[in-house]
């Protein structure tokens, strides 16, 4: 399935988006459980998780885990991917056991019901408002309060330039993971962008591999050293690509030379 066909890709396009609105659709009465009592969030990220996996299953793509380092469902942490992709929420959703919180863009709450959902639901930002900014982060103390995790994609947009691999990365996910003592879980996604990018003639089925890197622990560092934290995150996650990008065209390369 590596190339397509664009009436194919056309009709799986169009399959994704039915299948996301009917998902929305049969999640909803969790969600009002949620509107009710904000108690019932972590039922209905068990919910949410289900509808993330369903869409995956759905679409024809299926996660491929190599975990660094095990995952406790009973604690609290801060979880960090590269972002380039429609579906890194949804894979995002089917490997993390946590109830958490997603941080993402205001522009989501303009998609008929899912926008509405994730508005309740999760933490929205504009990216070019500092005042939004701080309400990001006082929402997101919050639910960290509460004993909830919670998922942000750190360089804060989808990179347009197909040649960056890894946009900078934004403060903000790293000061709470400071205040807050806990946890950062670093995860490289290797295959959201070939599969599902924002390009709509473009993707087919297939594989996801997710790795889940060691984690980063914060206890004991304090807001002088919030630039160091980010930057080890960064480079983690980059070099990461980078060696799998590498190691993709060499492969490519040796397949070509073959044939010749």
């Amino acid at each position: 399935m590596k190339y397509l066909s664009y009436p194919f890709i056309l009709l799986w396009r169009i399959w994704f988006y039915l299948v996301a609105f009917v998902c929305t659709l049969l999640a909803l009465p969790a969600f009002l459980f949620v509107l009710y009592d904000d108690r019932f969030y972590q039922q209905f990220f068990k919910v949410a998780r289900l509808w993330g996996k369903a869409i995956m299953a759905a679409m024809g793509f299926w996660s491929e885990l190599n975990a660094m380092q095990a995952i406790d469902p009973k604690k609290s942490y801060l979880f960090i991917a590269n972002h380039t992709s429609m579906i890194d929420v949804m894979l995002m959703l089917s490997i993390v056991p946590n109830p958490s919180v997603f941080v993402g863009k205001k522009e989501l709450v303009k998609i008929p019901i899912f926008g509405y959902v994730f508005k309740k639901t999760s933490i929205t930002v504009d990216r070019g408002s500092a005042q939004s900014r701080k309400e990001v982060y006082i929402e997101s103390n919050k639910r960290l309060s509460k004993g909830l995790s919670v998922c942000i994609f750190p360089e804060g947009l989808v990179p347009s330039d197909e040649s960056v691999v890894l946009s900078e990365f934004k403060n903000g996910a790293f000061r709470l993971a400071i205040e807050h003592q806990i946890p950062i879980v670093p995860m490289t996604f290797f295959d959201c962008k070939k599969r599902f990018s924002y390009t709509f003639f473009s993707g087919s089925p297939g594989r996801l591999r997710v790795k889940i890197h060691p984690f980063i622990d914060t206890a004991g560092l304090d807001i002088s050293q919030l630039k160091t934290l980010k930057e080890q995150a960064f480079h983690l996650i980059h070099t990461t690509l980078l060696s799998d990008l590498n190691a993709a065209q060499k492969q490519e390369w040796s397949h070509g030379y073959k044939k010749e």
